[in-house]
């Protein structure tokens, strides 16, 4: 027999916080906390159950049940007593399993099968208590699905009230049935870009990113791969300079031998394209934006397995060839015409997906979506449809997104019970569908695709099996198709927008991807407002990103001149425009249109040449920037411009009298330092005369020739003194002049 216990309401109460089962030597976890009220102030303490391993005990032998009490108050929890009771009357059906866990409530009586104390519990830890369960409790229940609660007394935190927690006990003596694991393969960049950087990809790459745990958990299984086509096209756009992690990692994915196929680009809904009336899927414009030619130079690092088909682009500028878009996003080995859209699907939306993908389509619903039908092939009319099993597929889905071992282990064995009433139903392989979810550790991914796995059971056999028929509701809950339209509305205008740029596709090649991403598969309700908020949001400030910011009165002082006109580019890319500049008053001659590059991230001034034809007054001009095209860009903005041309007279008279004082006092001043120092140089000249005199009149005396014995050569000297006196003192006077 099998045994399997889960806690009641599980979903509801993980959301809420509350922390599942505990996994004890192997055994898996079954049961997660539905705390009935405590009386006192104390905070009540939380217990998890766990039998068998992952839930599952084989008939005609014993098991144990594991109950963990844990102490989230901030007192030491005293010792108490727990109890687990099975009530015998099995529950029937997936829908009274689900009330049972979802209410704690169900008729008949429940019966005591193991019990025993616990120990005193410190703040904020738990203590486990293992109970024995004998053969013979279990031996006369029928193979089915049986409400088991267990409880804690005793303790102070009780306050003589039982806190306990509304589980089942799955006992069956067969293996689960065959199952196929589809896992989704997803990683979506921060931030609102369209592909993942580099930086992020090395991140998600490395031996604990989440990309590698996502391989690790589905290695050595039979799990179906379905794979988001962005996350290898943001590794080959890198080229050669794609992070070596990465490198790896998409080689390590092209040869795990799973069968797999691939999502949309950035995993983007299938159903909510149906709904907007679209005549076929979307896809990236162009992913040339996001290739660097210099990473292409040489020959491509060994990656990805074999190299992927496609046609290369040309490098614009010549250089070496560029990889198309076919070969950036190719899956080796993905299997063609899968479709896994979200479930608010109509008949007429299958019949879409088969005119998108040429004629032929297989479309992943939950069985939620398909009136509840059980078994993994389904036709709707003629559209071929793989149903997953829904509430066994949201249980595996907690698990497999859950890190902590003992609220895994409970959601491992919901799941086990879902399956095994779908198995009471058919033989059929069945299907299951983990939830897109990027956050997942290896360890819970493994032990939830190991828990269902079927070795040999995948997408081929799946896809082989006969077919049952099925019908659809006629109309979806959620409607998206509207948004969509929205978006795809900002889009054209983003197209009229982006002739500014010289290549319009590094707009709107990105924002194509980021319109995927907002319609993506895995978004509910209120993740996909949020998303398509902020999406608009983005739009406008992008259209916002080029303008003419307001400006002051402009004084204008001379009747021709250059005035210039702020325009703001808040864009990473030059951006080329035309400046209209019309005049209030025909007074004003103006340049009317300007053409003018804008670098990127700038905001410069444009020169615009006037003339005034009046000497002074106020008129207005009006401003407005369009691209070359003739697409309006920002607002329109009008400058007061002052006209004072008189004052260029003015000023000019006022400048040129300047000139002239100034260069009639250089002249004065020049004139009277000259007249000063003649007059200087004639007084020094007076004075060296005078030296010059008496030193000819004295030299005679001092002559060496003469003789003061000599009377002869005395009158000599007086008769030549007489004689050469006038002359020279004339000479001397002449040389000094």
């Amino acid at each position: 027999m099998t045994v399997t216990i889960f806690e009641n309401g599980f979903r509801a109460r993980l959301a809420c916080g509350t922390v599942a089962f505990a996994m004890a030597l192997g055994t898996g976890v079954v049961a997660a906390p539905a705390a009935q009220a405590a009386q006192g102030d104390a905070e009540p303490p939380v217990l998890h159950v766990s039998a068998g391993s992952n839930g599952v005990v084989a008939p005609g032998l014993p098991t144990t049940a594991s109950v963990t009490v844990e102490n989230t108050a901030d007192q030491a929890l005293p010792s108490g007593r727990v109890t687990v009771s099975i009530n015998r009357t099995p529950l029937a059906g997936e829908d009274a399993v689900s009330s049972w866990l979802d209410s704690d409530d169900v008729s008949g009586d429940f019966d005591v099968i193991a019990e025993d104390s616990t120990e005193q519990v410190d703040a904020g830890a738990s203590v486990t208590t293992s109970l024995a369960i004998p053969e013979e409790v279990l031996a006369t229940l029928a193979p089915g699905v049986y409400p088991v609660r267990a409880a804690l007394s005793g303790t102070d935190a009780t306050s003589g009230a039982d806190v306990s927690t509304a589980s089942v006990l799955v006992i069956s003596a067969d293996p689960h049935p065959p199952v196929t694991v589809f896992v989704p393969i997803t990683a979506t960049p921060a931030d609102g870009a369209a592909l993942l950087s580099s930086d992020e990809l090395t991140e998600l790459t490395a031996a604990d990113g989440d990309l590698t745990a996502q391989l690790d958990g589905v290695s050595g299984t039979s799990a179906v791969l379905a794979i988001d086509p962005a996350i290898v096209a943001a590794i080959r756009v890198l080229g050669s300079s794609a992070p070596t992690t990465a490198v790896d990692w998409l080689a390590r994915l092209e040869n795990l031998p799973n069968e797999r196929f691939a999502l949309q680009f950035a995993d983007a809904d299938a159903t909510t394209q149906a709904q907007a009336d679209l005549p076929a899927l979307l896809t990236p414009t162009t992913l040339t934006p996001f290739l660097d030619p210099a990473n292409f130079s040489s020959a491509p690092p060994a990656s990805a397995g074999p190299t992927p088909t496609g046609t290369p682009a040309p490098s614009p500028s010549g250089g070496p060839a560029l990889p198309g878009d076919d070969a950036l996003t190719a899956i080796d080995r993905a299997a063609e015409g899968i479709l896994w859209p979200r479930a608010d699907v109509t008949h007429e939306d299958l019949e879409a997906f088969r005119s998108y993908l040429g004629g032929t389509a297989t479309t992943i619903l939950p069985s939620t979506a398909v009136g509840g039908v059980v078994g993994g092939h389904a036709n709707v009319g003629a559209e071929d449809v793989l149903v997953t099993d829904s509430a066994a597929s949201d249980a595996l889905s907690d698990a497999a997104g859950e890190s902590d071992a003992e609220a895994r282990a409970q959601s491992l064995a919901a799941a086990n019970a879902f399956l095994y009433l779908a198995a009471q139903a058919t033989s059929a392989t069945l299907a299951i569908g983990l939830d897109r979810d990027e956050n997942r550790t290896s360890d819970a991914l493994r032990d939830a695709v190991t828990t269902v796995d079927s070795p040999g059971v995948n997408l081929t056999s799946l896809r082989a099996e006969l077919s049952v028929d099925a019908a659809m509701d006629p109309e979806a809950e959620q409607d998206r198709g509207a948004s969509l339209q929205l978006l795809l509305s900002d889009e054209q205008t983003l197209g009229q927008f982006s002739t500014i740029l010289d290549d319009p596709q590094v707009l709107l090649s990105p924002e194509r991807i980021r319109i995927m991403r907002t319609i993506g598969a895995g978004l509910g309700a209120t993740r996909f407002d949020e998303a398509l908020s902020d999406h608009r949001q983005a739009t406008r400030e992008t259209l916002d990103s080029v303008g003419i910011p307001p400006a002051s009165t402009i004084q204008l002082l001379s009747a021709n001149a250059d005035l210039p006109f702020a325009v703001r580019n808040d864009l990473p890319w030059p951006v080329n425009v035309v400046l209209t500049v019309l005049p209030s008053d025909p007074r004003l001659e103006v340049e009317s249109v300007t053409r003018a590059t804008i670098p990127a991230g700038t905001t410069t001034r444009v020169k615009v040449p006037v003339s005034a034809r009046v000497g002074s007054g106020e008129l207005d001009l009006r401003l407005s920037l369009t691209s070359p095209t003739g697409v309006p860009l920002g607002q329109s903005q009008t400058v007061r411009v002052a006209v004072r041309a008189e004052w260029e007279g003015i000023g000019l008279a006022i400048f040129g009298s300047l000139i002239v004082i100034l260069i009639v006092l250089g002249v004065v001043r020049t004139v009277h330092r000259r007249r000063k120092g003649a007059d200087a140089e004639t007084e020094a000249s007076g004075e060296d005369d005078e030296a010059t005199a008496t030193d000819v009149v004295e030299q005679p005396a001092s002559s060496p020739d003469a003789s003061p014995s000599d009377p002869g050569s005395a009158a000599a000297a007086d008769d030549a003194a007489a004689t050469s006196t006038p002359t020279d003192v004339v000479d001397t006077k002449k040389d000094s002049q």
